[in-house]
């Protein structure tokens, strides 16, 4: 495995382990959990000063709590933000960033195998207020300048996709929007902030669902928005608080306790991930891998580009054309857990084909389609798992 460039020492460890955390109360060295719905003033005009902004004061937990806030500062350093705001899910995350930047009549550019959540806001939800979308395979540039419509005012975009792992250009399509005073918003979550910084390619806004990797440990939901003061306060202001997707004060500690050990495990996810994936292409029963930084990979010099390195999820297709072999692959498994989502310690399958009915057409390139997520566990039983149940596929 190739090393990475990733630099772990300061000022990454710093955010981790020391960001804002200096002078806590009492000389605690893990952060208190402020678990209070109110905070009270000792004047009358101190109350009014906070009433008239709350985005800037400790008034109702709702808006503000310090547990919370003390989360988001390490989360907007560790993406190069002005600002990031904690939400209570990662598809809160994503729909508060969407609407910030729509209203009736809009149109937006949105990357086709985007989070399946995602794309049922935009063909539901957003379609009910006369909000237009187009999407787009999103690998190339020429999809999203010729997509791009006078009255389009977002682009969304997720690098790499969480089924089919295609990327996008960043910094072209972040100058091509700019250009045309466009607002970027992208899902950054396969990559973290450890591998990927895309508001340094010049995107406006980033998400994560803090559920995956940035907790890590698949013991907390959460979402994250990060950008700049000037859009951060709108989102605050118009969306956030009037829509109350509000994170709790025990939630925003669980994930900063466990973004302390975000630089050591996702390098063990890495090379979990490329070891696997490279047996897994050498395999006589797989057709092929989708994985970012495998160099077979048809936009690996990108990957390599945009990217320092890559996390535990990627796909494969099994070498059959029958759902048996596929159910017989995935019940053989022993140590990846058949579950949705993705991104804590342990190993998972999710065969694209089980979002279908057994009577219902299943698409020739969903049937064998399996997404695995390498965890933290020692590489040699994972390879080992993996080849006795590919041992059950016929060929």
């Amino acid at each position: 495995m190739e090393s990475m460039k990733t630099d772990l020492s300061s000022p990454l460890t710093e955010i981790l382990l020391h960001q804002g955390e200096r002078d806590l109360p009492f000389h605690a060295v893990s952060p208190p959990i402020f678990q209070t719905s109110i905070f009270c003033f000792p004047s009358y005009e101190e109350f009014r000063d906070a009433l008239a902004d709350e985005d800037s004061h400790y008034l109702y937990t709702r808006g503000n709590n310090p547990t919370v806030n003390l989360c988001e500062e390490k989360l907007a350093s560790l993406e190069h933000a002005d600002r990031a705001k904690l939400v209570s899910s990662g598809v809160a995350a994503s729909s508060l960033a969407i609407l910030s930047t729509l209203k009736s009549g809009d149109h937006a550019v949105v990357v086709r195998d985007c989070y399946t959540w995602v794309q049922y806001f935009f063909n539901t939800y957003l379609a009910k207020f006369g909000i237009e979308h187009t999407y787009v395979d999103g690998t190339d540039i020429a999809e999203f300048e010729e997509a791009i419509r006078d009255n389009t005012r977002l682009i969304y975009l997720e690098s790499p996709t969480t089924l089919t792992f295609k990327l996008q250009p960043l910094k072209m399509v972040a100058d091509l929007a700019r250009s045309k005073g466009i607002t970027t918003v992208i899902d950054n979550t396969w990559a973290t902030p450890f591998f990927q910084n895309p508001i340094d390619a010049g995107i406006d806004l980033v998400i994560h669902s803090a559920s995956k990797y940035i907790g890590g440990n698949s013991d907390v939901i959460g979402g994250v928005i990060a950008g700049d003061d000037a859009h951060m306060k709108t989102i605050f202001e118009h969306q956030f608080l009037p829509l109350g997707p509000v994170p709790d004060p025990f939630q925003a500690w669980l994930i900063m306790r466990n973004l302390r050990t975000l630089h050591l495990r996702m390098p063990q996810h890495y090379q979990n991930a490329l070891k696997l994936a490279t047996m897994l292409e050498n395999h006589p029963k797989v057709e092929d891998v989708l994985y970012p930084l495998l160099p077979s990979f048809n936009q690996y010099e990108l990957a390599r580009e945009q990217m320092r390195g890559g996390s535990g999820l990627f796909s494969f297709h099994l070498k059959t054309d029958r759902l048996e072999d596929v159910k017989q692959f995935v019940n053989s498994l022993t140590l990846f857990k058949r579950a949705v989502s993705w991104g804590g310690y342990e190993s998972l399958v999710f065969p694209a084909a089980v979002k279908y009915a057994d009577t219902a057409p299943i698409p020739p390139d969903r049937l064998t389609l399996i997404r695995l997520h390498a965890g933290i566990e020692e590489f040699d039983l994972l390879q080992d798992d993996l080849l006795r149940a590919l041992e059950k596929v016929r060929t």
